[in-house]
């Protein structure tokens, strides 16, 4: 059961983690962008077609590229700028959201980098980008929700 204490504003949610998260979130709503852009983009020159082990056409065009007939680039986007919002509320409930969204990104991520490793055998250096922002904003979210406050013993 939530209490009253833990939906009131949390001062004490250390600010740096505020703005490395919304910093994090802001690099990965610009991967998404021009990963969208590409996707839509009808000649495949990205900048990161290195090769056949390196191909980010190549996985953006892919069948695995939509999710329900939505561009995988288009649910980052709203997904990276909905973990912005939700790290400058600052709140318990909020860092729990924060919190429990990244992990659904992060785990949603695993899966398309898993495809990349085994199914197209092919990297994309824009997705492993949001992967490594995924990856922050899960680990600092964490931290937010689960260190003790500032100023309050451990």
């Amino acid at each position: 059961m939530t209490g009253v204490a833990d939906l009131a504003p949390a001062t004490t949610i250390r600010p740096r983690f505020t703005w490395v998260i919304c910093a994090l979130a802001l690099i990965g709503v610009a991967l998404s962008a021009y990963t969208l852009h590409l996707h839509y983009k009808p000649s495949g020159d990205s900048f990161c077609d290195i090769g056949e082990t390196f191909n980010c056409d190549m996985v953006n065009q892919s069948i695995y590229s939509v999710f329900l007939g939505v561009p995988v680039s288009l649910i980052g986007l709203v997904g990276y700028t909905l973990l912005i919002v939700l790290s400058v509320l600052r709140n318990r409930a909020a860092s729990w959201f924060l919190f429990a969204a990244a992990l659904v990104g992060l785990g949603f991520c695993l899966y398309l980098t898993y495809i990349e490793a085994r199914v197209l055998a092919t990297w994309c250096l824009l997705c492993l980008g949001s992967l490594a922002m995924i990856t922050g904003i899960v680990t600092l979210s964490a931290v937010r929700v689960f260190r003790p406050p500032a100023g309050r013993p451990v």
